[in-house]
């Protein structure tokens, strides 16, 4: 037997510490955290993607009564960017997150569904995600979602 050891290194950010580029499109995730439809969790989820070309497009998530047929922000918005710029790789997606009260101390990690929704957009486009998630005690950004997805499946796992 040996051990296999995998690592991921997560870079830890001040929001001041990033760039202009980088401070808006996280708080154009922000933003959109106040157009998701939350009724039963109270728990906001906003999510921007950059495309390659400078496009920015946002989602929420979307929750309905009888789980779980609601719908990630992160998902929503690659779903959506994929549809009406499927030429366009995902060059950085930002994720918020709030409660009825104020967004969340800790960023959160997109959850398994979405990132695996996350691999096959990379793979769709034969680049990485560069991926931040804010907190407000800090923004962690992480350069691919093989970081958070370490043992991944996908397509390579069907071939002969």
């Amino acid at each position: 037997m040996k051990d296999l050891t995998i690592t991921a290194i997560i870079k830890v950010y001040q929001y001041d510490e990033l760039n202009e580029a980088d401070q808006s499109l996280m708080k154009t995730a922000m933003e959109a955290t106040a157009r998701s439809y939350a009724p039963y969790s109270h728990f906001s989820v906003g999510a921007a993607a950059l495309l390659n070309d400078g496009t920015i497009v946002t989602g929420t998530n979307q929750e309905n009564a009888a789980y779980p047929s609601g719908l990630c922000a992160e998902r929503t918005t690659l779903f959506y960017a994929n549809s009406q710029y499927p030429d366009q790789p995902i060059k950085t997606l930002a994720i918020a997150a709030r409660t009825e009260k104020d967004f969340i101390e800790k960023p959160i990690p997109p959850c398994g569904a979405c990132r695996q929704v996350i691999l096959e957009t990379e793979k769709r486009y034969g680049q990485p995600i560069r991926i931040l998630l804010y907190g407000k005690e800090c923004i962690y950004e992480v350069k691919s979602i093989g970081d958070l997805l370490p043992l991944s499946f996908d397509a390579s796992a069907m071939e002969e």
